[in-house]
């Protein structure tokens, strides 16, 4: 072989002719995943040890993969199911088409052996990163990387290998699962610190349910903004910001754009909020759309991950429980691993009763489900239907108050907010223009007593200019006279000074005296605070004229007006005005009117 030129020893490397592996401990990898398939004590001992990444093979992950999904969905494991798992995936042949699962489940180790194998893992996996580790290094070197970014990347590295230690990889955090006695019974488990707005705790998985209209995605993206900027959220405390990763395959970006604006965001007002708009990850119910996930989560540093909404995000069919089993596996458990929130979006089904659309699987590996119902006027009902932990409220009643600005939401006009019928009966209703409890809360304000009647109740609306049909003032009527009569004290003796300028013609006022029976009294002698409507004189029929300005001469006693002695229109003669609006236009005005800012009911519903 004398005429043969061999290569040098660095350029043989360099092509991968005499490259060694890097190190791993196969065997160890063997009885490890080996075990994992028939056991779930084992896989969970195995979890406090490793995870998918410390395996070498592509094979082995795989296999651990299928056994983990069957253990956390409460499934029995055998490699003949997982064979199973991976034929409907169409994976077989990453694992010699089923020979390798028979094979290492034949030669499998007790339960009680999975640890110590585990441990040779752990070990040999971070000696494989410190040899990808150098192997970075040289490379940064050959590319002439300065000092600087040399040290930025052992930085990194130690700091990932601290993190990996402190999050429980690695033998160190065995002892850390035992409970320390002291500390265990002077923990209060009710305390626990809820996220803004008291629907989930902090590394919780929710599902919000709601059908179009209810504006699932605009309650969600308010939510969220007012928890990565440090606000409070209906009601409850502010809290520190959470970084939060929000993907969204479901609103354009103009909408997305005028709702966060509305909310009274901006450029420098998003806080912690990172916002994925259509972002190219692969099906979160496939193993590839998980890394794409978590890679996301990684760059971020999210607390927290919305996904909006789920069934845009997934490539299975949303009847097959299988689908869902896949997410919970490849997306959720890693994020639930890592005590990463996570909020998925969901659309109602046909019949609302069995809540989300899809199979039933999709609610098992959720922390809480809830429901939001669209009410109309604004209002909408937020209720808990599932909960593995029973903390916190079980149901929200809701106000969502906008405003217009022209074609647009007013900047900073639109919010959700808490009505607390417990404390305050009729202070959520009493915010929606048109509803008996507005107009109930405006009759309060003017100082309307609680027993007026039907016709005092109209007047004092016309007066504040707030439309109400006869059968809506009766209703109104009524509710405050039922308050009169629980609530006593609100009555006095006699009827409160009258609120109106002027009286109806011929009624004695009210802070008169009682007895006094003068000619054209309406009620004489009716007591103050007696509930029902007076009777009222019925009104003279109008007198027509002659013709346009003609004058009527006649010795009818019709009401005149006091300067022009022209005859008072109906309307003016029967709520006690003695002059027309002509001569006394002072009279029609209302400085003291309190003001009411009109609210639209809501955004066009996501």
């Amino acid at each position: 072989m004398e005429n043969v030129r061999h290569k040098p020893r660095d350029q043989a490397d360099q092509d991968g002719l005499n490259r060694t592996p890097p190190p791993h401990d196969n065997e160890a990898e063997e009885f490890v995943v080996g075990v994992v398939m028939h056991s779930k004590q084992a896989y969970d001992e195995c979890t406090l040890l490793i995870n998918r990444d410390d395996l070498y093979k592509p094979a082995h992950q795989l296999i651990w993969d299928t056994a983990a999904g069957l253990h956390a969905t409460g499934q029995q494991s055998h490699p003949a199911l997982i064979r199973a798992e991976l034929e409907k995936q169409g994976q077989l042949h990453r694992v010699e088409g089923g020979a390798l699962l028979y094979k290492l489940g034949s030669s499998t180790i007790t339960p009680g052996m999975a640890a110590a194998f585990a441990v040779r893992v752990a070990d040999t996996a971070r000696t494989r990163r410190y040899d990808s580790h150098q192997i970075a290094l040289k490379a940064a070197i050959d590319r002439g990387a300065t000092g600087d970014e040399l040290a930025e990347m052992v930085a990194e590295f130690q700091q990932g290998e601290a993190l990996r230690e402190n999050t429980g990889r690695g033998p160190a955090h065995l002892v850390a699962s035992l409970l320390n006695w002291d500390d265990f019974f002077t923990t209060d488990f009710g305390a626990i610190q809820l996220l803004p707005g008291k629907l989930m705790g902090p590394g919780q998985q929710i599902t919000l349910v709601g059908d179009g209209k209810a504006g699932k995605s605009l309650f969600c993206q308010e939510w969220m903004w007012r928890m990565a900027t440090g606000q409070s959220f209906l009601g409850d405390a502010p809290q520190d910001p959470v970084r939060i990763l929000y993907l969204d395959a479901e609103n354009g970006q103009e909408q997305v754009q005028e709702r966060f604006l509305s909310f009274g965001a901006g450029p420098r007002a998003m806080g912690e909020l990172r916002y994925a708009s259509f972002p190219p990850v692969r099906p979160l119910d496939t193993a590839g759309g998980g890394a794409d996930l978590i890679a996301l989560v990684k760059a971020t540093g999210a607390e927290l991950v919305v996904i909006d909404t789920v069934s845009r995000f997934i490539g299975g069919p949303e009847n097959d429980a299988d689908t869902w089993l896949s997410l919970y596996r490849h997306t959720l458990l890693p994020l639930k691993r890592d005590r990463i929130a996570s909020v998925r979006l969901d659309h109602f089904g046909k019949d609302k009763d069995r809540g989300g659309r899809g199979s039933s699987a999709k609610t098992q590996d959720v922390d809480h489900v809830w429901e939001l119902g669209y009410q109309g006027g604004g209002t909408l009902t937020l209720k808990r239907t599932h909960t593995r932990t029973g903390i916190g409220p079980d149901d929200f009643v809701l106000l969502r108050q906008s405003r217009r600005d022209g074609d647009h939401w007013a900047l900073g006009g639109t919010r959700h907010v808490l009505m607390t019928y417990e404390t305050e009966p009729v202070s959520g209703m009493a915010a929606i223009p048109g509803t008996d409890e507005y107009i109930a809360a405006a009759l309060d304000r003017a100082g309307v007593p609680l027993d007026a009647g039907n016709r005092v109740v109209k007047a004092k609306l016309a007066d504040l200019q707030i439309a109400a049909g006869s059968d809506k003032v009766s209703r109104v009527v009524k509710m405050r006279q039922n308050r009169a009569k629980t609530d006593p004290v609100d009555v006095p003796p006699q009827r409160s000074p009258d609120p109106f300028p002027e009286t109806f013609p011929g009624n004695v006022p009210r802070n008169g005296s009682q007895e006094h029976n003068g000619a054209g009294q309406t009620f004489p002698g009716n007591t103050g605070g007696t509930p029902g409507t007076p009777p009222v004189p019925p009104v003279p029929p109008s007198k027509g004229g002659t013709g346009a300005g003609t004058q009527e001469h006649h010795g009818s006693q019709e009401p005149l007006c006091t300067i022009c002695t022209q005859p008072l229109s109906a309307y003016r003669a029967d709520h006690g005005h003695t002059t027309c609006s002509g001569c006394a236009p002072a009279i029609e005005s209302h400085p003291d009117r309190p003001a009411h800012p009109q609210h639209e009911t809501h955004h066009n519903a996501a």
